[in-house]
């Protein structure tokens, strides 16, 4: 059963004091993908960059995507800037998502882990994989000791990746605690382990740096997640935030998706907007700036069911 769904997406900057200069970078153009298809994407940015003041309008969609950079896994950016004087900053990005249901994971089938993990390691003369990168380290996927007991907690002598997998999505799910300000946009793995809290990026990097401690490959994806109130209880607009979840790589079946902050595989309520090696790859808003002190930020994001 296929779902359309409707994601509003706002970032807002106040500055303590005035920006005299900034730049910055977006990752906020959704990706398509075989369970996924995007319409309608639209970026608004206030103040509106330099370059695009000249026309004395908002960008059209199609003037935007020419203005897009793609990186090595297909993730679009978009860079802008300001050389004039600005006390804020608002980036209000929109799409509607048709959402087709995806194969889960399916424990019984597939090789043992070890059998996977020895076909990621690197030999001279042999062809590189796509999925290999992401079995190495990335700054916030440091492996450790700490990081490979943990994971062989889940990946017993033996078992299947994908039943590996799942294991270790509800063992994370069980063993951290989710607690908003806990951690940082920095906060490595290894750290997030240690203190056996954070949110939903930090439940990714565990995952991802369990796994590659191990040798297998797993990925970080942004984006967002469908969520529902309480029964009788009216939908609160805006309460959803931006989500991460991770994939993790199959022979068999593919890249799995699967969600370690609400112990599900990924499916019609996630919606897809960038994958890298962590977070520092897809962040969704970063810059450089002159002037600012210490700013304010609100970031809101609305998604809604939408009819047919």
């Amino acid at each position: 059963m296929a779902v359309k769904l409707s994601v509003h997406h706002v970032t807002e900057y106040s500055y303590a004091t005035p920006v005299e200069w900034a730049h910055h970078t977006a990752c906020l153009a959704p990706q398509d993908t075989p369970w996924q298809q995007v319409h309608d994407w639209q970026l608004d940015i206030d103040p509106v960059p330099d370059g695009w003041a000249a026309l004395g309008r908002p960008l059209e969609a199609a003037e935007i995507a020419r203005h897009l950079r793609q990186d090595p896994w297909g993730n679009r950016h978009l860079s802008f800037g300001h050389a004039r004087v600005h006390e804020r900053l608002r980036v209000d990005s929109r799409f509607v998502a048709d959402l087709q249901p995806r194969p889960g994971p399916d424990p019984q089938r597939g090789p043992a882990w070890e059998a996977v993990a020895q076909g990621l390691r690197y030999r001279a003369g042999r062809a590189l994989q796509a999925a290999e990168e992401f079995a190495l380290a990335s700054p916030h996927t440091v492996p450790d000791s700490a990081l490979a007991a943990y994971a062989r907690r889940a990946f017993s002598p033996g078992r299947t990746l994908a039943a590996g997998g799942l294991s270790l999505m509800h063992q994370i799910h069980a063993d951290l605690q989710y607690l908003p300000h806990s951690t940082t946009v920095a906060t490595r793995a290894s750290d997030a382990l240690a203190q056996r809290s954070g949110v939903c990026q930090d439940f990714a990097h565990v995952f991802i740096a369990a796994c590659r401690a191990l040798g297998l490959a797993a990925r970080y994806v942004s984006g967002y997640l469908l969520t529902h109130p309480p029964a009788g209880q009216p939908r609160l607009v805006g309460a959803d935030a931006s989500h991460a979840w991770v994939e993790l790589w199959c022979p068999e079946q593919g890249w799995l998706a699967l969600d370690p902050t609400n112990a599900v595989p990924a499916g019609l309520d996630h919606v897809t907007l960038a994958w890298g090696r962590d977070y520092a790859d897809v962040a969704p808003l970063r810059g450089v700036l002159r002037g600012g002190g210490m700013a304010s930020l609100h970031v809101a994001v609305t998604v809604e069911p939408l009819a047919g």
